[in-house]
């Protein structure tokens, strides 16, 4: 652990898509500042098309494991952020000073639900993916 990086936890549902992309980066973007992991409130595996996008952009996420909030719940938080409004609504209490931000990302499994093909499914992978990186580029100075 080092003092001087803030220590963020990406928290969502399943941590398969928007918790691992945000995790993959904060530690491509911004490893000098922070130290990152992400969890779920009901961990689901890592997703194939969100390994595939982060790629795409040229982030390895593929050795990313899903894991439960529970695993990382207990370790010293700065900043909890939540991705998705079901892990908003029940984020568990975290021991110490833990300042914990909402900041909500569309769900690409769901949106992919009624695409036409795994091309129009990438679509609105690529675009969250996207909107998280703009996100995690903004840190440490937005939180």
């Amino acid at each position: 652990m080092n003092a001087n990086k803030i220590r963020i936890l990406f928290l969502c549902t399943g941590n398969s898509c928007r918790s691992q992309m945000a995790e993959g980066w904060a530690r491509h973007l911004k490893a000098d500042l922070i130290e990152v992991a992400s969890a779920g409130i009901e961990p689901q595996g890592l997703d194939p098309l969100a390994v595939r996008a982060m790629a795409e952009a040229g982030v390895d996420i593929s050795r990313h494991r899903s894991k439960s909030v529970e695993e990382l719940r207990k370790q010293p938080w700065d900043v909890v952020v939540t991705v998705c409004g079901h892990a908003n609504e029940t984020c568990p209490v975290f021991p110490g000073r833990v300042k914990r931000v909402h900041v909500g990302f569309d769900d690409p499994p769901q949106l992919a639900r009624d695409a036409r093909g795994e091309a129009e499914a990438m679509g609105h992978y690529r675009r969250v993916r996207d909107e998280v990186r703009a996100f995690v580029a903004s840190l440490p100075e937005s939180l």
